[in-house]
C-alpha cells in the first residue's frame, strides 16, 4: 500500500553544520571533481509509491571515462539521515562501461509505477525516499562515517549523496521536494562532481534510469490488460490479538500476511502527516511489569482512508496487511477494512512505567499509550524549529558527550555512550510537519510557541502519550497532532524555566570572560558582490550562504538583530577583560583590521551610557595570510589596562585556525606584582581532515592531530609570554574545539594547566551538538593564576537555547521566536571566571578536609592528579551547620528524591523564594559539601552525589550564604548492586568510571585569606 514518509529527525549534528554553513566555509568531500571517476548520476528512491513513476528505487552509476570501471567488490551503502553508526551496504558486482551507466535497482515502497529496465544489479537498501544519504564505496566492509561535510579523500568513499535533511553529505544537502507520493527524484547536473550535492544534483520529475546496455525500457514490455476479478480468493484473514501480531521481537511474525485484528482507538492522527490511529487490546496498560510483559498491546495502523471516520475510544475491527515500516509495526487498512464495534469493552489504560533501558523492552510498548514516569531531562532542542520534537533523557541530568568527562575510545567512553543512548527518547509533535518549508512555514511551530523549552529543563508528562518508532528513533507521542496553535493546557507536557538572568557570583576582585560571538561582521553580504543569502518566510535575505567572504548578516537589519543580542549578553557578563571568538576580520575587506572589534565596543559602549570598553589594538607584526574570522580582546578602562603592545603566535600550526593573540593587563591602582596574561584562542574545528586529520571514530572527531599541534604551539607560547610580559599569572581562553577529556586538552593539562571549567563548574558545559552536552570552550590556569581564582560560571544562555531565538531564524515561521534579549545570542555560552589579585589562597589537605568533594579526573585528562583547585564562590570557605543543630524546628520545605545512587546528579527544591540566590547544599552525616550553587527560578538547584557516597541514610541540608539553614530533608543513598539509576541498565565497571568522572571534578576546598587592605 502507497506510503507517506513521516518526518526524518534533523539530529543536531547536522544542526550545527547548517547552522555554520551561512556563515563558514567547509571543506568537503570529493569524488569526481576532474569527471575522471564513477559518481552517482541519478537516484530514484520514491519507487512504488502512490504517484511513482515507476515501481522499483534505483540509483544510476555514470562513468565518464574511456575505459570500463569493475565494481566487483564495491557496494552500494546507505544510513538514514540522522544515524551515526555503521551504514547498510549491498554488495556489487559487474563492470561500469566506458561512457555508460550502471543500473542497481532495489525494492520499492509499493507497486505502483512502470516497470524499469533491466537491472544490472540488485541491492538491499531499505532508503528512505525523501532523506538519508547514499555512498558509492570501493569496499564491501560498511562505512562509519562522520555526520557533517565529509572531508576530501575519505577512505573507501567514491561518490556520496545527502538528501532531504540528511545530516551527512557533499558540501550542502541536497534538499527534495514532497513526500514519498511526489512523483520526482535527484539528477547529477553531468557527470563532474563539484563536492557539493546542493549543486551538482537537482529535483526532477524526468526520470531516465538507464542500464549498462543502453537500455532505458523493460526489453519485454507487455500490453496493459483488463484486470479480471480472482477466481480463487485465497484463504481468508486470519485472526489475531494485537500481542500475537506483534510479537516478542522486533519484527512481526505476520509480516506480509493479511489478518483481522480488533482494538480500541486510542490516538488520531488524521492530519499532520502520519496519516493513521493507534489501537490497543481493550483493558490492557496500567501498572505493567516489564520483566514479564514481552509483547506490545497497541498498533499503529496506517489508514489514510479510514483516519479520519475513528476518534479516540472507538472499538473497531480491522482488516489489513501487516507491515513493518523501518522498524514500526504497521498494520495497513483500506477503506473497507475497518469497522466500528458496538459492544462495551473496558478501555486500555496508559501503561504506568518508566522509559525502559533496553530495546527489547521499548518493543513491548510499541505504539501502547503510556504515562511516562520519573524525572525527565532536556537533552535538545535543535530541530524543534523544524519538526517539532524535543530529545529528551530520562533522569535528572543531560547527555553527556563521551569525550568530556572520559578519555576517548576508553571503556569509560564507551560507559557514557551506552548509558546516553539507555536514557534517550523524543517527545515529537504527533505529525511529520517540516516548519521550515515554505508551505508550513504560516503553522505556529509546535512547542516553542506555547514558552521556552531549554536544555536542562525538566520535562514533566501531564498526560498519556503514545510509544512510537520513527526515524530511527524512540518517541512519545501525543495522543492528536499538536502545532503552536494547540492551547497549552492540551500539551502533553511541561517544562521547567532554568533560564538564569545573570551569571552566578563568581567572586574575586576581577572577572574575565571567553565569548564566542558567532560570525560578528559588521561588513553585511550587501556590501559585497556574488553573495547568495538564507531567507526568511517573506524572501528577505537573513545571513549570507555563499559566494562571498563575509560570514554573517544579509543586511544592516540583520546584523542590528545579531549585535543587540551579543551586546546585552556581554555587558550582562559583568566581566573586566572578554576574548572574542569569531569576529571579523576587517582587513579581509580592505578596511582597518580592528574596524569590527571598535564597532562591537562603540555598540557596548552606547549601551552602557559612558566610554566603558576598550579594544587591543592589533599588534604591529601580523600574520601574512589570516582567515577571515579573528580573535580580538576587550576590557573595561576603568578596570584595566594592557600593560603593551599584544602580540600575536605565528606558527605553522595555525595555518588552518585562527592564531592565538596575547596580552597582560595590569589591575587600575595595582602593581606588577598584579599584573595576569591572558591568551584568546581558536583552534581547528572537528568538522574536516584527511591523512592523520581523518576522523579516527574514536569521538574527536577530524583535525584532532592539529588541534593537538596548536595545543603544543600554545603551551610553548605561554612560555615565551610569561617572560615577555613578565608575569607567571596566565590564563589561555577560548574555543579549544576540543572537549574537556580530548588530547588537546590533555597537551594543555600536561603542561601544568588546569581547565577551570570542569574543574569548578563541573554540572554545567558550553555547547550542545547531537544532543549531548559538553564544553568546548574552556578557560585554563596556570598555577599562579590558579592560586587567585575564586570561582567560575559558564552562563548557559545560548547553547542550551533553539536556534529559532537566533537573529539568524528571524521571521522564519508565523510565530516570531526573536527577542532583543541574551538567549542565544550565540550558540556556545560564555565562560566566566572571578579572580582576586589583593589575596592569596592556601590550599587546605585533601586527605583532612571533610568538605572536599574530590579531585578533578585524573588519567589524563584536564585538571587531573591531585592539583588543588579553589572553591566557587567569594570570601571563606563555607561552614558546615553541626549536626546537631538540625531540628524538626528549622526543617523547612527542601526537598528530594527519597533515594540516590553514588555519582547521580540530584534535583533539590529550595523554594522559589529562594530564586537567584547563592546557596550551599550539604550531605550529612559526616558533612559533605556537595556544591555551591545559585537557585533556579523554579526554586531548584542541582547537585551530584560524591562517587564514593556510603549507602544508607542521609540527610540532605541547604544553608544560606551567612551560613544559616534554609531547611533539611532525608535520603538514602543506594549501594551499587548492578542497576543504573533511572535506566534499567546494568553497572558495569565501564559506567561506575564513567559516573566517577561526572561527579569528580569540583576539587579541593580552598581556604581563603585576605590581606589586610591597603590605602
Amino acid at each position: 500500500m502507497p506510503k507517506i514518509v513521516g518526518r526524518t529527525l534533523l539530529c543536531a549534528t547536522v544542526a550545527a553544520t547548517l547552522l555554520a554553513a551561512p556563515l563558514a566555509s567547509v571543506s568537503v568531500a570529493s569524488a569526481n571533481t576532474a569527471g575522471t571517476g564513477l559518481v552517482i548520476a541519478e537516484a530514484y528512491l520514491k519507487g512504488g509509491s502512490a504517484n511513482a513513476v515507476f515501481n522499483k528505487k534505483f540509483v544510476e552509476i555514470a562513468n565518464p571515462t574511456d575505459a570500463p570501471v569493475s565494481v566487483d567488490g564495491w557496494s552500494l551503502q546507505y544510513r538514514s539521515a540522522t544515524g551515526s553508526a555503521a551504514f547498510s551496504t549491498s554488495g556489487l558486482a559487474g563492470t561500469v562501461p566506458a561512457n555508460g551507466t550502471f543500473l542497481v535497482t532495489m525494492a520499492g515502497n509499493g507497486a505502483t509505477g512502470a516497470e524499469l529496465p533491466a537491472a544490472d544489479d540488485t541491492a538491499t537498501l531499505n532508503t528512505s525516499g525523501t532523506t538519508g544519504t547514499l555512498v558509492l564505496s570501493d569496499q564491501s566492509q560498511a562505512l562509519t562515517l562522520p555526520t557533517g561535510a565529509i572531508a576530501a579523500g575519505t577512505a573507501g568513499v567514491v561518490d556520496l549523496l545527502g538528501y532531504g535533511a540528511s545530516n551527512t553529505f557533499e558540501g550542502h544537502v541536497r534538499t527534495v521536494d514532497g513526500g514519498n507520493t511526489v512523483p520526482n527524484g535527484l539528477v547529477r547536473q553531468g557527470t563532474v562532481d563539484s563536492d557539493d550535492n546542493a549543486a551538482d544534483f537537482s529535483v526532477t520529475t524526468t526520470l531516465t534510469p538507464t542500464n549498462a546496455a543502453g537500455e532505458t525500457a523493460p526489453t519485454t514490455p507487455t500490453d496493459p490488460t483488463e484486470p479480471t476479478e480472482p477466481t480463487d480468493p485465497g484463504a481468508p484473514a486470519e485472526a489475531v490479538t494485537i500481542a500475537q501480531l506483534q510479537g516478542t521481537t522486533d519484527t512481526s511474525p505476520y509480516v506480509g500476511k493479511t489478518v483481522v485484528t480488533k482494538g480500541v482507538v486510542t490516538a488520531v492522527y488524521a492530519t499532520g502527516g502520519f496519516n493513521g490511529y493507534t489501537v490497543q487490546t481493550p483493558g490492557t496498560g496500567g501498572a505493567i511489569d516489564l520483566g514479564t510483559h514481552t509483547a506490545s498491546d497497541g498498533l499503529f495502523v496506517f489508514s489514510s482512508a479510514t483516519a479520519s471516520r475513528v476518534a479516540a475510544g472507538d472499538y473497531v475491527e480491522l482488516t489489513g496487511s501487516v507491515s513493518e515500516y523501518y522498524g514500526l509495526t504497521e498494520l495497513n487498512v483500506a477503506a473497507g477494512g475497518m469497522t466500528k464495534l458496538t459492544e462495551t469493552v473496558p478501555a486500555p489504560q496508559a501503561a504506568t512505567v518508566a522509559f525502559p533501558a533496553s530495546d527489547a523492552q521499548r518493543e513491548s510498548l510499541e505504539s501502547m499509550l503510556v504515562a511516562p514516569q520519573g524525572d525527565y531531562t532536556v537533552a535538545d532542542n535543535y530541530t524543534t524549529n523544524q519538526y517539532g520534537e524535543i530529545v529528551l533523557a530520562s533522569g535528572t541530568k543531560r547527555l553527556i558527550q563521551p569525550t568530556e568527562v572520559a578519555r576517548p575510545g576508553s571503556a569509560a567512553a564507551k560507559a557514557v555512550e551506552a548509558d546516553n543512548a539507555a536514557r534517550k527518547v523524543t517527545l515529537d509533535d504527533g505529525g511529520s510537519t517540516n516548519f521550515l518549508t515554505q508551505a508550513n512555514k504560516s503553522i505556529p511551530v509546535s512547542w516553542l510557541t506555547q514558552g521556552p523549552v531549554t536544555v536542562g529543563a525538566a520535562a514533566t508528562f501531564t498526560k498519556p502519550v503514545v510509544l512510537d518508532y520513527r526515524n530511527d528513533s524512540w518517541k512519545f507521542q501525543p495522543t492528536s497532532p499538536i502545532t503552536g496553535a494547540t492551547a497549552k493546557t492540551d500539551l502533553p507536557a511541561t517544562f521547567s524555566n532554568v533560564r538564569t538572568a545573570k551569571p552566578q557570583d563568581v567572586g574575586g576582585d576581577l572577572k574575565l570572560a571567553g565569548f564566542n560571538v558567532l560570525n560578528y561582521f559588521p561588513t553585511t553580504g550587501d556590501q559585497l558582490t556574488g553573495c547568495s543569502y538564507y531567507t526568511d518566510r517573506d524572501g528577505d535575505p537573513v545571513t549570507v550562504n555563499s559566494g562571498c567572504d563575509a560570514r554573517g548578516a544579509a543586511e544592516q537589519e540583520d546584523f542590528e538583530r545579531q549585535q543587540v543580542k551579543i551586546v546585552k549578553a556581554i555587558n550582562g557578563l559583568g566581566a573586566d577583560v572578554v576574548s572574542l571568538e569569531e569576529i571579523e576580520n576587517s582587513a579581509e575587506f580592505g578596511q582597518d583590521r580592528d574596524a569590527a572589534v571598535a564597532t562591537l565596543v562603540g555598540a557596548l559602549n552606547a549601551a552602557t551610557g559612558a566610554d566603558t570598553w576598550a579594544y587591543v589594538k592589533s599588534p604591529k607584526t601580523l600574520p601574512a595570510s589570516e582567515d577571515v574570522i579573528r580573535l580580538a580582546l576587550i576590557y573595561k578602562k576603568d578596570r584595566v589596562a594592557p600593560t603593551g603592545e599584544s602580540t600575536i603566535l605565528i606558527d605553522p600550526a595555525f595555518t588552518n585556525a585562527r592564531q592565538p593573540v596575547a596580552d597582560a593587563f595590569r589591575p587600575v591602582g595595582g602593581t606588577a606584582d598584579d599584573e595576569f596574561l591572558v591568551i584568546a584562542n581558536h583552534f581547528k574545528s572537528k568538522g574536516s581532515g584527511t591523512g592523520e586529520n581523518a576522523d579516527q571514530g574514536d569521538g574527536q572527531g577530524a583535525s584532532n592531530a592539529d588541534r593537538v599541534k596548536q595545543a603544543t604551539a600554545l603551551a610553548a607560547f605561554s612560555t615565551k609570554m610569561q617572560t615577555q610580559y613578565g608575569t607567571d599569572k596566565v590564563f589561555m581562553l577560548g574555543d579549544f574545539n576540543a572537549y574537556s577529556q580530548e588530547d588537546p586538552m590533555v597537551v594543555l593539562d600536561d603542561a601544568g594547566y588546569t581547565d577551570l571549567g570542569p574543574a569548578l563548574d563541573s554540572s554545567e558545559w558550553s555547547y550542545v551538538y547531537s544532543g549531548l552536552s559538553g564544553s568546548l570552550d574552556h578557560v585554563l590556569a596556570s598555577p599562579a593564576a590558579l592560586a587567585t581564582v575564586t570561582g567560575v560560571d559558564i552562563w548557559n544562555i545560548n547553547s542550551v537555547e533553539s536556534v529559532a531565538l537566533e537573529y539568524s531564524r528571524y521571521n522564519y515561521n508565523a510565530t516570531n521566536l526573536y527577542t532583543d534579549d541574551v538567549y542565544r545570542a550565540s550558540d556556545h555560552d560564555p565562560i566566566l571566571v572571578g579572580f582576586d589579585l589583593t589575596g592569596d589562597t592556601t590550599p587546605t589537605d585533601p586527605g583532612t578536609d571533610p568538605t572536599d568533594p574530590g579531585t578533578t579526573p585524573g588519567g589524563g585528562g584536564t585538571g587531573g592528579g591531585s592539583t588543588p583547585v579553589p572553591t566557587p564562590g567569594a570570601g571563606s570557605a563555607p561552614v558546615a551547620p553541626s549536626e546537631s543543630s538540625l531540628t524538626d524546628a528549622n526543617r523547612g520545605t527542601v526537598t528530594a528524591p527519597s533515594s540516590a545512587r553514588p555519582g547521580e546528579t540530584i534535583t533539590i527544591g529550595v523554594g522559589a523564594q529562594y530564586a537567584g540566590q547563592r546557596v550551599n547544599v550539604w550531605m550529612f552525616s559526616t558533612p559533605t559539601l556537595l556544591g555551591t550553587v545559585t537557585v533556579a527560578a523554579d526554586g531548584s538547584v542541582r547537585v551530584t552525589i560524591p562517587a564514593d557516597a556510603p549507602a544508607g541514610s542521609h540527610r540532605i541540608v541547604v544553608t544560606a550564604a551567612d551560613g544559616s539553614v534554609i531547611g533539611w530533608t532525608t535520603i538514602t543513598i543506594d549501594p551499587v548492586t548492578g542497576a543504573l539509576a533511572f535506566t534499567g541498565a546494568d553497572l558495569t565497571g565501564g559506567i561506575a568510571a564513567a559516573l566517577l568522572l561526572l561527579a569528580a571534578g569540583a576539587g579541593v576546598l580552598v581556604a581563603r585569606r585576605r590581606r589586610a587592605s591597603v590605602a
